[in-house]
């Protein structure tokens, strides 16, 4: 489970750098158990008869009536919604048995086999035009046994992987070696043209190794200290520039040697056992041998208190050079220490598979998709627990969601006639591992991404009942929210804006892929406002699954789960596809979003 918007200029740059339903019964139609468009003027695509397009669709993604009309036809044919159902492929897919599908292992193979064994039952159609239901994508395994140290002085720092640090190498060699390399604290190693910052100045960093800060400053109203300025990274919300897959990038491209990260859980949204968990065992990239040529030689997390001592063991205060990193007149600081880290890497070329189904439009318009992913894939098994329980189930994340796309496609298939446009689903692979089979979908898509109308991302269901909310992360994007939340209040509930957006979860899962490459995308988290539950329940709940259970091997079915609340939100986006299926417009990028330019460039090329 690998938010926000600013100007185009942002992504520009980036990529330079690199129900609640009347009363208080369960959602009708679920049976429900506690269990143990485009608005640049361009040339309309041609069809046997006439077709709107993109720009008919500008300022009008959801016509008046529109919603309420299709509300009425999905209604009628979505069938039963069956929350036992639901859970029976959570626990299947986050049994022992399945080895917490780690990708290239048995639990892989056993995951494929269930979902085409589903997508056959349901009656989908193969989503790969070459007549299968999945999509093989090359990666490249690899295990590193690091070897770290810093140097202060005459003074070793000895560090313990991967209690203290982590750190891997992409460079796809056996070995890899940083020696004697000078640290440099960068800030938050950020290069923003477009907000006037600039971490790193007139300062070489080739050869040597910098130490950067989580997420992007947090920058205060120079006229009201206690406000975030939302001029400078969207205020408090977190831009791209935050995620730690660009400050890799930039690392790479400014010619550094290695990278250590300063984990600190709170901007991060997770502890540090979830980074330890995560990057201390085999991973993944794709078979890219000009990206994996370009790519730092050692990426690394640096656990916050290691941090502490070691900029205090070269004379300086962490906590004030934080607050320092807050300012635009920030430079570089030498820490007066040196680096070594040796890594030997175990390699391996594995075929793993994005799953893919589809349900062909009826009409013209059946050349263009609307997608629904949800990512298959978990931890798997760590093999040096050999007491105790060392697979990593991913019940929440990811079978729920997993469970939740087989669900939308039963009710699809149920539909006596078929909408418009076709539907695809798409259960990816290694999103664990930096949202790889999304992204090798995205730049070798299975349709064209520019007749590819939106994707509708699941990752992780509500698993505590139903509530009168959902939470849209990173709202203000697209107008695909403004289709949701007509949908919200026709069912009584009502959207909210993620209470978190300084934690960056719109960069997290697969949807961003699409997002990034153009295609309108949604993603969301279940509410935090329960039915018959206190206000902080929500909260709570969410709150103890991150400290307890995320990326870890409890996560796992529980006796007390609920998924009313997960079949409510399902519904939900079940008609929220049908929607976008059936409708003239199409979902544009709102004004503003760094993703609008990419978007209106593809569909200005195609036409």
């Amino acid at each position: 489970m690998s938010p926000r918007s600013h100007h185009s200029a942002v992504w520009s740059a980036a990529i330079a750098a690199l129900a609640l339903f009347a009363g208080c019964e369960a959602p009708a139609g679920v049976v429900a158990r506690r269990s143990p468009g485009y608005t640049a003027q361009a040339k309309q695509p041609q069809a046997t008869e006439p077709r709107p397009g993109p720009a008919q669709g500008a300022g009008a993604a959801v016509p008046p009536g529109a919603v309420t009309q299709m509300e009425t036809a999905a209604s009628a044919g979505e069938g039963a919604w069956d929350a036992e159902r639901l859970m029976g492929h959570i626990r299947q897919l986050s049994s022992d048995e399945f080895e917490g599908r780690g990708p290239a292992t048995r639990g892989e193979e056993l995951t494929v086999a269930y979902l085409e064994r589903q997508f056959r039952e349901l009656g989908l159609e193969p989503g790969n035009p070459d007549g299968t239901y999945f999509q093989n994508v090359p990666l490249v395994g690899f295990l590193g046994s690091p070897q770290a140290q810093f140097q202060v002085g005459n003074l070793p720092l000895p560090l313990e992987f991967p209690r203290d640090y982590v750190a891997l190498s992409r460079k796809m060699v056996p070995e890899t070696q940083v020696l004697d390399s000078e640290l440099v604290f960068v800030g938050y190693g950020v290069v923003a043209p477009e907000y006037n910052w600039d971490d790193f100045k007139d300062v070489d960093v080739r050869g040597k190794t910098v130490v950067m800060l989580i997420n992007d400053p947090a920058v205060m109203d120079a006229s009201d200290p206690t406000r975030f300025d939302d001029s400078a990274f969207r205020g408090r919300a977190m831009t791209y520039y935050g995620r730690w897959t660009y400050k890799y990038e930039i690392a790479s491209q400014k010619g550094a040697k290695a990278v250590l990260i300063i984990h600190d859980e709170q901007p991060a949204g997770y502890p540090y056992e979830v980074v330890e968990g995560s990057w201390s065992r085999e991973n993944f990239d794709i078979v890219d041998a000009q990206a994996i040529a370009s790519r730092v030689e050692v990426e690394g997390w640096l656990r916050n208190d290691i941090a502490d001592k070691l900029f205090k063991a070269c004379g300086q205060d962490l906590s004030q050079l934080q607050q320092a990193a807050k300012q635009r007149d920030f430079r570089p600081v030498p820490l007066k220490a040196r680096f070594d880290c040796k890594i030997a890497n175990r390699l391996r070329q594995v075929q793993s598979k994005n799953m893919v189904a589809k349900i062909t439009g009826q009409g013209p318009r059946s050349d263009e998709f609307v997608v629904y992913t949800a990512h298959w894939d978990h931890l798997g098994r760590d093999e040096k627990v050999t007491q105790g329980d060392g697979i990593y189930n991913g019940a929440l994340d990811n079978a729920s969601g997993v469970g939740g796309l087989l669900e939308i496609a039963r009710a699809f298939a149920s539909k006596a006639h078929r909408p418009p446009r076709s539907v695809l689903f798409l259960a990816t692979t290694a999103e664990e591992k930096g949202l790889l089979g999304s992204k090798y979908y995205a730049t070798h898509p299975l349709v064209p991404l520019e007749r590819t109308l939106a994707d509708i991302n699941m990752d992780g269901l509500n698993a505590w009942g139903p509530t009168k909310d959902l939470i849209v992360i990173g709202m203000g994007q697209t107008t695909l929210e403004d289709s949701l939340a007509d949908i919200a209040r026709q069912m009584g509930r009502e959207l909210r804006p993620d209470s978190e957006p300084e934690k960056g979860f719109f960069y997290r899962s697969d949807h961003f892929e699409f997002a990034k490459r153009g295609v309108p995308a949604i993603h969301f988290d279940s509410g935090d406002d329960y039915l018959g539950q206190s206000p902080e329940y929500g909260r709570e709940r969410k709150q103890a699954y991150t400290t307890n259970d995320y990326h870890k091997p409890s996560d796992e079915v529980r006796d007390d789960w609920d998924l009313s609340g997960a079949i409510q939100d399902l519904r939900m986006l079940f008609r929220l596809g049908l929607h976008v299926a059936s409708d003239a417009g199409w979902p544009q990028w709102k004004p503003g979003s760094e993703f609008e330019s990419v978007r209106l460039q593809m569909l200005g090329e195609r036409n």
